[in-house]
């Protein structure tokens, strides 16, 4: 109804713009005298006329000193007999220069055909407009269940190649693999080996999947095909299976080449779990892609990469061997690999000579590629709005905790009871994580608000740990009840300032007992699994594998982690209680103290 409206509207401007041209046309530029045939025969008598020009009944008179005036004969006489008729002079007519302007076939179509012609033309140009639209609009409705993957050709290639990709070392040799099969494989066929149909790459957000898919196609050199799992589901049952068999039917025209499918969990999840049984759309898709990918038909030099943070909830017919051929895990990069990858996102930013890349990777445990990334970006930004030109460590270290806990919040107003209360809940974090064997080094602690916390206590871990022990919980434990322990000891109550650290300590305790195995009491087993259930959305929901009375013991075992945590933290706070003092005074000074200052306070 839009574009029918707009061409509507473009054709009627059309049509006003024409008439006003006509109209112009049309009107003489000067007035011109108009004389009757009487005084003409007396003005040629008197000798003033020097030519007539006939134009049909039109006469043009031109007089000897240059002025121009009209007349107008009757229809069907001839010039000769209206002035003979009027009595003209002979002899002063021969002096008179008659000329007859003959009406040429343009004037006759401008004047009496094209005001009929051009109005049935611009409607007839406006209902061929018209009728097309309505025949697009059907096109569209039949290109309705082809896929909308974007291709990248061999010419104009994706730049992107492994040398781009900063750690995942067994990751990109796996897909190395993948490069050299499709550049030679009857290195590989000669031998007997099958080229794989497809390669599943599995890791959390921002651990580098998108950009690993990237890299395979930028090292291949082959077509490269493009397309999230959103993109085939649609409201209507069946436009997701063709979208899937004429993407296949693309890729196999196109064959060596790489077909790259982002969030597979949109469309791959477990069947059966959702809403309108077989005739569900999304399962109707998955049906099509896995009779794509190991059907009956060859589908031979396509290679589907597809990517994932949840393959927890892919359907076991996607993870078969035969389809997803390979399973690619990539994890949290650790220090050297988050060391290349800041070097690499370093590239175009202008770093100073005192900036240590290697210590900013370690003050970064768990963090991911986009993270980082993240981290680099936001030192540019705080350097260009401070007018530097290098990017210094101070402002590496402010993104650092920007990323991980928000801005900043120095504009807030707190009064100096409360100032207090939290200087002394930051010193008993401090104090137990830094006495404490099996805990993290503390590395700032500060009273200055930022994000959602009013302070906090940044505890950094001196390697990677990917095992982690009893006691090293019920010491984090501690830790997190240090802050709630030490306001009720100083100042005889509690705030909700420990809101956020009581609920931590609960959900840690939590699962030591039901997925660590880690109760003396309850033995090495664990309680409750949860399931995805998909009904309207996401849900997670808990299903209980033991008793009423087992529910109960949990209950008991959590409450006694809590407790061995807060007696630990008690102990230190009743032996330390000098060096907390010293804590808070630097605290309620500075606001801030860095690592190198707080281990002087402790020594």
């Amino acid at each position: 109804m839009k574009n029918l409206m707009r061409n509507f509207l473009w054709f009627f401007a059309i049509f006003v713009a024409i008439a006003a041209i006509f109209s112009l046309a049309s009107v003489p530029a000067k007035p011109v005298n108009q004389l009757s045939l009487g005084n003409l025969v007396t003005e040629i008598n008197q000798d003033k006329v020097a030519s007539v020009a006939v134009d049909g009944n039109k006469l043009e008179v031109k007089y000897k000193d240059d002025k121009t005036a009209e007349a107008i004969k009757e229809p069907g006489q001839a010039l000769s007999e209206v002035l003979s008729d009027y009595g003209v002079d002979k002899g002063k007519l021969a002096n008179v220069a008659i000329s007859i302007k003959d009406s040429s076939e343009t004037d006759w179509w401008l004047g009496v055909i094209l005001p009929f012609a051009l109005p049935a033309l611009l409607i007839g140009g406006l209902l061929f407009f018209m009728l097309r639209g309505v025949q697009g609009a059907n096109n569209k409705a039949m290109m309705f269940g082809q896929s909308q993957a974007r291709e990248v050709s061999k010419e104009t290639g994706i730049k992107t190649t492994f040398a781009d990709v900063a750690g995942a070392k067994e990751a990109k040799e796996e897909l190395m693999e993948v490069v050299e099969f499709l550049k030679a494989p009857k290195k590989f066929t000669d031998l007997g080996a099958r080229i794989p149909r497809g390669v599943l790459l599995l890791g959390g957000p921002g651990l580098g999947k998108t950009l690993l898919a990237k890299a395979v196609a930028g090292e291949a050199e082959v077509p490269f095909f493009s397309i999230s799992g959103s993109e085939f589901v649609e409201m209507f049952v069946g436009v997701g299976a063709s979208r899937v068999r004429d993407l296949f039917k693309r890729a196999k025209k196109s064959s060596p080449c790489i077909l790259f499918i982002d969030e597979i969990d949109a469309v791959g999840r477990r069947r059966g779990a959702g809403l309108g049984g077989s005739h569900d759309e999304r399962e109707q898709t998955l049906n099509q892609i896995l009779v794509e990918m190991d059907g009956f038909e060859p589908n031979v030099g396509v290679i589907v990469i597809a990517a994932t943070n949840r393959p927890d909830v892919l359907d076991p017919a996607l993870l078969r061997p035969g389809r997803f051929d390979r399973q690619v895990i990539l994890d949290a990069p650790d220090i050297a690999d988050r060391e290349a990858i800041l070097k690499i996102h370093a590239r175009q930013k202008p770093l100073a000579k005192t900036a240590n890349l290697r210590e900013i990777a370690e003050r970064t445990p768990g963090f991911s590629g986009a993270d980082l990334a993240n981290v680099l970006n936001e030192a540019a930004i705080l350097t260009a709005r401070q007018n530097k030109l290098e990017i210094e460590s101070n402002e590496l270290f402010e993104a650092i905790e920007k990323v991980m806990m928000g801005p900043e919040r120095k504009s807030r107003i707190i009064t100096e009871n409360e100032k207090k209360i939290t200087a002394y809940h930051e010193a008993g974090h401090a104090i137990i994580a830094h006495f404490l064997p099996n805990t993290d080094k503390v590395h700032k602690v500060s009273i200055i608000a930022r994000g959602q916390a009013g302070g906090y206590t940044l505890k950094l871990p001196s390697e990677d740990k990917h095992l982690h022990t009893k006691l090293s919980f019920i010491e984090e434990i501690a830790v997190l009840l240090g802050g709630y322990l030490t306001e009720k000891k100083i100042f005889g109550d509690i705030t909700t300032g420990a809101t956020s650290d009581l609920r931590r300590a609960t959900q840690l305790a939590r699962r030591m007992i039901t997925d660590y195995g880690m109760s003396d009491n309850l033995g090495p087993r664990t309680f409750g699994q949860q399931d995805e259930m998909v009904f309207l959305g996401r849900e997670i929901h808990e299903s209980r594998d033991y008793s009423e009375k087992l529910a109960e013991q949990i209950d008991g075992e959590i409450n006694a982690l809590i407790n061995q945590g807060q007696i630990k933290a008690q102990k230190l706070l009743d032996e330390k209680h000098d060096a907390l003092e010293k804590v808070v005074k630097e605290l309620l000074e500075k606001e801030t103290i860095e690592r190198e200052d707080f281990e002087k306070l402790m020594a």
